[in-house]
Formats: structure tokens, sequence, C-alpha cells
């Protein structure tokens, strides 16, 4: 006979996977609306509504402060993945929003963030920033563009020294990867525009001497042309 007591110890552990089952659940709810939160961000720091951005990202970071200190006597639940990816798209936004406002970058620290899901949003941020180049290149700022262009290269150079196994970074080997492509596109396309525009300054520059070599010439030749006589 099956005594009492792994009666009792079975209806323990399913009380204990009760509890933890609703922990879960609170974690994807909210770790998806942080996620949903910091897109809102970047897109809001991408149309330069800076306000609007830092309203978002305070109330991001409130819920997902909360989320990881409710979770610290769950670390199966913790560790699973799915606050670890908030973390990533929130430190995302945040480093997104601190470059393109060309405003300090805050650390893992600061951010309340772990380190590898830190790492990560470094490289994502950084490919983000494509879309930022892009805009100011359509606006004929390329200075802007260059300096965001270097941003990219600082970053993508920082996370090629980190060398370790993808147990440790979350991935980040494939993510830097990831980075260089999009990096390596930039740089072309910012490359494109500056020839082009070196090319359309000389050819203005051409323009203009040829416009002024035929108003030189037309005076030359009025100059020698003799003189009608006059009536008398």
């Amino acid at each position: 006979m099956i005594g009492s007591s792994i009666h009792q110890s079975t209806a323990e552990i399913i009380g204990r996977f009760d509890v933890l089952s609703a922990v879960r659940d609170r974690a994807l709810a909210e770790g998806r609306q942080i996620i949903r939160l910091s897109a809102n961000s970047v897109r809001a720091v991408h149309r330069h509504d800076f306000a609007e951005a830092a309203s978002i990202l305070a109330d991001a970071k409130v819920m997902l402060n909360a989320l990881s200190i409710d979770l610290a006597s769950y670390p199966s639940i913790y560790w699973a993945g799915y606050v670890q990816d908030a973390m990533k798209e929130f430190a995302e936004a945040q480093i997104t929003f601190a470059i393109v406002n060309q405003s300090e970058v805050p650390g893992a620290r600061e951010l309340a963030v772990e380190d590898a899901p830190y790492l990560n949003a470094m490289a994502e941020s950084a490919s983000e920033l494509r879309r930022d180049v892009l805009d100011r290149l359509r606006a004929d700022d390329v200075a802007r563009a260059e300096q965001l262009l270097g941003a990219m290269d600082t970053i993508y150079d920082l996370l090629i020294t980190v060398d370790f196994p993808d147990a440790i970074t979350g991935g980040l080997r494939r993510t830097t990867d990831q980075l260089r492509a999009v990096l390596e596109r930039t740089r072309g396309d910012l490359t494109i525009t500056m020839t082009q525009k070196r090319l359309q300054r000389s050819l203005n520059d051409m323009l203009t001497a040829l416009d002024q070599f035929s108003v030189d010439h037309v005076e030359d030749k009025e100059l020698s042309d003799p003189h009608e006589p006059s009536e008398l």
C-alpha cells in the first residue's frame, strides 16, 4: 500500500507547481508588455519625439524593476528567458534613445539588467541605428549620418572583444555577426551618398565655370566688335 506521506508530498508539489505556474504566467504577460513598451519607445525615438520615448521608458523601467524583484524568489522562472528577453528589449530602447538623443549611454547596472541581455541589446541597438543613418542621409545631413555610423562602429569594435561561449553571452556572437552585416550595408550606403554628393559638387563647379566662360566670351566679343556708324 502507498503510504499517506506520498499523497501529502504529491499534494505539496502540486501546490508549489500552482504557484510557479501563476508566477510564470505573470512573467510572460509582463515581459510581453515591457517588450511592447520598449518597441514603442524606439519608434518614438525614430520620430525624434524624445519626450514620449522617455515617458514610455520610465513606465517600462518601473514594470521591469518590480518584476525582477518579485521573481527573485523564483530563480527557475527568472532565468527561464522571459525576463532576459524583456531586459534586452528595454536596454536596446534605452541605448538607442541615448545615442540618437546624443546623451550618455547608460550601463547595465544603471539599467538594472543582466550582463548578457545588455550586450545583446547593444548589438541590436547599433543595428537599429541604420534607420537613423538613412533618415539623416535623406535629410541631407551627412555629418550626423557619419556620427551615427561611428557609433555603430564603436559598438561593433567593443562586442567583437567579448570572446566567451554562447551559454554565457546569450548568443552574442550570432547577434554581433548580424550587426556586422548591417554595418557594412550602412557603410556602403553612406559611401555611395558621399560619392554622389562629391560628383554633384564637381558637376556644379563645372557648370558654374562654363557659365562664367560664356559670359566672359560674350563680353570679349562685344568689346572687339566695331561700333556702328552713327547716322547723320
